[in-house]
This record gives C-alpha cells, structure tokens and sequence, in this order.
C-alpha cells in the first residue's frame, strides 16, 4: 500500500471510532470526528497534511 491508501485508511478509522466512542462512552468524541473531518478538508486545499509527515518519516512509500 502506498501512502494515500494509508491515510485514507487510517482516516476512516478514526471517523468511525470516534463516532463508536461518541455512542457508547461520550458524545464529546465526536468533536474528534470533527477534528478529522477540518483535517481532511483542510489538506484538500493547502496539500498539507500532518499524517503524511508522519507516515513518510516511518518510511511509507509515497505513490
């Protein structure tokens, strides 16, 4: 898997365990799903993304 698939995945599931956590444990997870949601909307457009710095200084190939 390269990069992107990586941050998809790993946005995914996020979302969907901060929602999990919002039902089960506290509604104020789902600011977490908020977080992710700015995230992503955000890297659309400055092509900025803190997952990416990461996921490259582990050594995940980019494309």
């Amino acid at each position: 898997m390269n990069m992107e698939y990586y941050i998809r995945a790993i946005a995914g599931s996020f979302v969907l365990l901060s929602l999990v956590l919002g039902y089960l444990h506290s509604p104020y997870w789902h600011f977490f799903t908020a977080f992710v949601g700015a995230n992503l909307l955000q890297s659309a457009f400055t092509r900025w993304c803190l997952m990416e710095k990461i996921l490259a200084a582990l050594g995940v190939p980019r494309a």
